[in-house]
């Protein structure tokens, strides 16, 4: 069923990538930038029962206002493009593509990453886990955080890549956070592909914790450009993020060396967060992630 959470999220990349070939950058943007969720909202008894969805796009006040007078033809062009998604299905279509002015309610409830997972949340994550020992640092930015920032509500993820390193000052992603007061918070993220340790010198994958806590000050320290704002902000926060485990002893060396001010804009995020925040928020797996399937090219008989 469309409805399905990793059925849903598998239509939207399906929708995104064809956005992407027919060069409709604006359609992208809101793509990967917004919030989606699909409801069932009609249904007739034809054909052994058909159902109609309705795909509601959450899209903050900023970028609402400023597409409301093409709000109709967005919506076409989006409803056409998951109407080619699903011309294959005989029993569930989409009726209707809605944006609506994201409502920053109180209380609202966001996935716990800490809770008990079921089995089939327990299998995603063990096969996240066996691509991240094999991803490289440039795919641990591109498929997994960069989607999984995006999906949590953060705005504007940006990744430096390789053409910028030199102007990066630390900083592989910047990104920014509309408080529900619309004041904006701005995050640079330091990404490290394997272990984070305090080790004197750097051992294989691991990254040396001396090195990381230069980056981190360079990050808090250099303005970043804002082009939705046309000026430059300092980084509020900076996220140190490795795709292996940060040891107790590299956080409290890296603790040690700022001064108060620093520490408390310093955040870590490791292996562990990273799986369960990717599985309590329903990301589809990357391709490259998902179990290889048994394939014949002969009958076996």
């Amino acid at each position: 069923m469309l409805d399905d959470t990793s059925e849903f999220a598998g239509l939207v990349h399906t929708v995104t990538e064809i956005s992407k070939a027919d060069g409709m950058n604006n359609l992208v943007d809101l793509l990967i930038n917004s919030q989606s969720n699909i409801k069932q909202t009609d249904y007739d008894n034809w054909n052994g029962g058909t159902y109609g969805y309705t795909i509601y796009f959450e899209v903050d006040v900023k970028t609402f206002i400023s597409v409301k007078n093409d709000i109709e033809t967005i919506e076409r062009a989006l409803l056409d493009r998951f109407s080619v998604a699903t011309r294959h299905l005989d029993n569930e279509h989409i009726s209707r593509v809605s944006l609506i002015p994201k409502s920053y309610a109180i209380g609202t409830l966001t996935p716990n990453p800490h809770r008990a997972f079921t089995v089939a949340e327990a299998k995603r994550r063990d096969d996240m886990s066996k691509y991240l020992d094999s991803a490289s640092e440039d795919e641990l930015i591109q498929d997994i955080l960069l989607p999984l920032f995006r999906q949590l509500g953060f705005h504007r993820v940006t990744a430096a890549g390789h053409k910028d390193k030199a102007l990066e000052y630390g900083k592989d992603i910047w990104m920014k956070y509309i408080l529900p007061t619309q004041h904006i918070l701005y995050f640079g993220i330091q990404v490290k592909k394997g272990k984070l340790d305090s080790a004197g010198v750097t051992k294989g994958s691991n990254a040396n914790v001396a090195e990381v806590h230069h980056q981190a000050l360079m990050m808090l320290g250099y303005e970043i450009f804002d082009p939705e704002v046309s000026r430059t902000v300092l980084v509020d926060h900076a996220f140190i993020v490795a795709g292996g485990e940060i040891t107790k002893a590299a956080k409290n060396w890296i603790g040690n060396q700022l001064d108060k001010a620093k520490r408390s804009q310093i955040m870590f995020m490791d292996r562990d967060d990273i799986l369960n925040l990717y599985i309590v928020t329903n990301l589809p797996l990357p391709s490259a992630a998902l179990p290889k399937q048994n394939t014949f090219d002969d009958l076996p008989f």
